[in-house]
């Protein structure tokens, strides 16, 4: 009777996670070594770039408008007396100038809640985004608080 003869079966190692490691390494040191070439190339132009003391930005972002609305119902916007009308007009304006405006609404404590809510949603037609509510702590004293 023929024995059967049986192979063991080598045992081997997994090669393809090791070789997908190493061709990350590869991609990510290729990638580093060119970003530091294109700042080195970008140092070797010559050129004299002007100096300056205190750079700041070209221009300022505008303060945040300031709409009281005071116990009679009347509407002040930065100083000026308007109307619903003109208060969304000169928004509108200011917001196509500056489109991140921000608004401040004060509202007298004895008005009426729908002429402050009517401020608000002018608000909201002339495009402010950045549109916050001031209010007194009760318990605080005098402090007033911006909520948005």
């Amino acid at each position: 009777m023929p024995l059967k003869v049986q192979r063991d079966i080598e045992s081997s190692i997994n090669l393809t996670p090791l070789i997908d490691i190493v061709f990350l390494l590869i991609i990510f040191f290729m990638v580093g070594t060119r970003f530091s070439e294109l700042n080195d190339a970008e140092k070797s132009i010559p050129i004299n770039v002007p100096s300056v003391s205190d750079a700041q930005a070209l221009t300022s972002p505008p303060q945040k408008r300031v709409i009281n609305v005071l116990a009679s119902g009347q509407i002040v916007l930065d100083d000026k007396e308007v109307s619903i009308a003109e208060l969304k007009q000169e928004l509108t304006v200011a917001s196509e100038q500056y489109k991140q405006l921000g608004v401040v609404v004060r509202g007298d404590a004895n008005t009426m809640y729908q002429r402050i809510a009517d401020v608000m949603a002018t608000c909201r037609q002339a495009d402010i985004n950045d549109l916050n509510i001031s209010v007194r702590v009760a318990n605080g004293g005098d402090d007033v608080k911006s909520l948005r």
